[in-house]
């Protein structure tokens, strides 16, 4: 097989990405019934890929999916795609998808199987190396998170309605990215990424209506041994507006800056210096093997295939 473009697996086959399929009947695709989790591979290691495939775990034992692969078979298939594709900076996807009843059972998805399917691509990056020199400009959405009370948000979901309007929304007003409030008033999250406010030396990163990321766990991390003093809060609007620096978190992307919000430009339309140290001491970090894991290439040949 040609596994230059990416490598994948599903349901206990492997193959190269772009003969990667779904059936369209099934309930991952009809109706969203998936959750899927994301790691990075940079420089052949993974970053904190134990806590990827915990956080996955989690995810599908809140949505009641059980396939048959273990935890561990989970990093041995991800360790396997990449060798297979040969990358060494890597966008490496696992997803647990729901299936059909079989004939017979009742048309629910409590009687419906769930399948495993994972690819590994070239590097994606959300953030474009202009973006990240002047910073995002980022914009509030009129568009409201769903509510966690209707879909739990630290579960990973495909339930990207408001959060692809919120982004439609910034394409309109000539921004990058736009960050959606709940329905209290609250800052949650945006496409993809988590929001830090940084105002008086101090980082603050919302608290509820938000996924757990890994880089947000990072970035917190981060904080403590810079001793720049974190905390988990709820943010106002007002509060992201009138902020001293804003930085989003994401695993496609980092530690990426906002240097506009709305129609305010924050300092001097550049990242700031809070945003820019711990920018720069993530990827130092992540260079220096900081929560690393070596890809088994050598699982490139396992089972006679090359």
């Amino acid at each position: 097989m040609d596994f230059s473009n990416g490598a994948a697996y599903i349901d206990g086959k492997f193959m190269s990405v772009g003969e990667a399929r779904i059936p369209m009947t099934h309930l991952g695709y009809r109706r969203s019934d998936a959750t899927y989790d994301v790691v990075g591979v940079r420089d052949g290691n993974f970053f904190r890929l134990d806590e990827h495939i915990s956080r996955f775990r989690a995810s599908m034992n809140a949505l009641r999916m059980s396939p048959t692969e273990s935890d561990e078979d989970i990093c041995r298939i991800l360790h396997r795609i990449v060798a297979l594709s040969g990358l060494h900076d890597a966008y490496v996807a696992m997803d647990c998808i729901r299936a059909l009843p079989p004939i017979g059972a009742p048309r629910h998805s409590a009687f419906a199987p769930c399948y495993i399917a994972c690819y590994a691509v070239p590097w994606i990056s959300i953030a474009s190396p202009e973006q990240l020199e002047r910073g995002f400009h980022m914009i509030i959405a009129e568009t409201l998170r769903i509510s966690r009370r209707s879909v739990d948000p630290k579960v990973k979901n495909f339930h990207w309605g408001d959060l692809t309007r919120g982004h439609f929304e910034a394409y309109d007003r000539g921004s990058d990215i736009a960050v959606l409030l709940d329905e209290d008033g609250f800052v949650t999250e945006g496409p993809g990424f988590n929001v830090f406010v940084v105002r008086d030396g101090k980082v603050i990163t919302p608290r509820n209506g938000v996924l757990h990321g890994i880089t947000r766990r990072s970035v917190i991390e981060l904080c403590d041994d810079l001793k720049i003093p974190v905390s988990e809060t709820d943010i106002t609007a007002q509060q992201l507006l009138e902020a001293d620096e804003i930085f989003t978190s994401t695993t496609a992307g980092g530690i990426m800056p906002v240097s506009r919000i709305n129609d305010r430009i924050l300092g001097n339309d550049r990242p700031g210096p809070i945003s820019q140290k711990l920018f720069g001491q993530f990827w130092e970090r992540r260079a220096q093997g900081w929560h690393a894991t070596p890809v088994h290439y050598e699982l490139e040949r396992e089972d006679g295939q090359s």
